[in-house]
């Protein structure tokens, strides 16, 4: 049986090799960060704040940092809702839809931006393509200068596929969410008292 990775060898693998690739991927994630446009944050997080309720659309690795977004977001009181879950309702006018994909071309989030826009709902998007279609349907866009996941040959990272456009955007979502928590007098034991006790 033929495999990129063997579990049985280690030739290769060291101590000092995952210390130099945990330092690329601290670097390669301050470098972007550092990049990321602080009014584009801004207004994206005010957006989070309006009345409405907040709908969250991402497909793969990203899709997943905005779950976790969201949990966050929930923590706040906000009424947030995952799109594709069974119990997620019809978004509306003066909802938010919160969407992220690398490309700005993902199928599903597209289709949902633009459901959403023709709702009546406001969008806020994470993408490294300004010119894509999400980026359009945009009414708060900021980007991530991050190579997208087709982009194998880009010097913009040497990590692979979509990881550093991931890694920004959950240090992106992070940063807004404790933004818009110290903008409030809630005390984390409040926010504790939200979080699932189904577990």
């Amino acid at each position: 049986m033929n495999s990129v990775v063997n579990a049985t060898e280690t030739v290769g693998i060291t101590a000092d090799g995952i210390s130099s690739n945990l330092s690329l991927v601290r670097d390669e994630i301050a470098g972007t960060v550092a990049k990321l446009n602080d009014d584009e944050l801004e207004a994206l997080a005010h957006q989070l704040r309006q009345p409405g309720r907040i709908f969250v659309a991402g497909a793969g690795r990203s899709g997943l940092v905005l779950r976790m977004a969201a949990m966050r977001l929930m923590h706040l009181g906000l009424s947030v809702h995952i799109v594709g879950d069974t119990t997620t309702p019809a978004i509306a006018s003066g909802d938010l839809l919160l969407v992220a994909s690398g490309s700005g071309t993902t199928s599903g989030v597209v289709r949902s931006a633009e459901t959403a826009a023709k709702a009546g709902a406001r969008i806020a998007a994470f993408t490294t393509n300004r010119d894509s279609p999400l980026a359009g349907l945009a009414d708060a866009l900021v980007i991530v200068a991050a190579a997208q996941k087709t982009d194998h040959g880009s010097g913009m990272t040497r990590q692979y596929s979509g990881s550093l456009f991931e890694q920004v955007l959950f240090h992106a979502t992070e940063a807004i969410f404790q933004s818009l928590w110290t903008s409030t007098d809630v005390a984390a034991e409040e926010l504790w008292l939200r979080h699932a006790n189904l577990e």
